[in-house]
């Protein structure tokens, strides 16, 4: 069982950025992949970003690739996102979520969610 508790969300102006933090409990952390979603008002949940068990390998969404970065502290049970150069159209609830399977940008595939931070980027 793992449990996930996003932070770090905000209100920020366009070019700007921040870092959002997902702690998860439990002691096999280490042993999933992990992933950023995300769902703007209106539309659906939208994969963003994934970071293998050991953080190795990290792959991106087309529209945040360049922008965003995914990592992890496996000693911190905590998995960051650090984005960069925010636009409007990144607005949106942000979620983090936990996969056995590294990989999978399908949000059907994650086992656990936590209940979001809110992103608003003014123009």
């Amino acid at each position: 069982q793992v449990q996930l508790v996003e932070s770090g969300g905000g209100l920020v102006q366009a070019g700007g950025s921040l870092r959002l933090s997902c702690a998860a409990s439990g002691r096999t952390f280490s042993r999933y992949a992990m992933a950023w979603f995300r769902q703007a008002p209106g539309k659906e949940r939208e994969f963003v970003a994934t970071i293998s068990w050991s953080g190795g390998r990290a792959y991106y969404a087309d529209s945040v690739k360049g922008r965003f970065t995914i990592s992890r502290d496996n000693a911190k049970n905590t998995v960051y996102l650090q984005m960069n150069s925010l636009k409007p159209e990144d607005t949106a609830v942000y979620y983090c979520a936990a996969d056995p399977a590294f990989g999978d940008s399908v949000q059907t595939s994650y086992d656990y969610w936590g209940q979001g931070t809110q992103v608003t980027v003014s123009s």
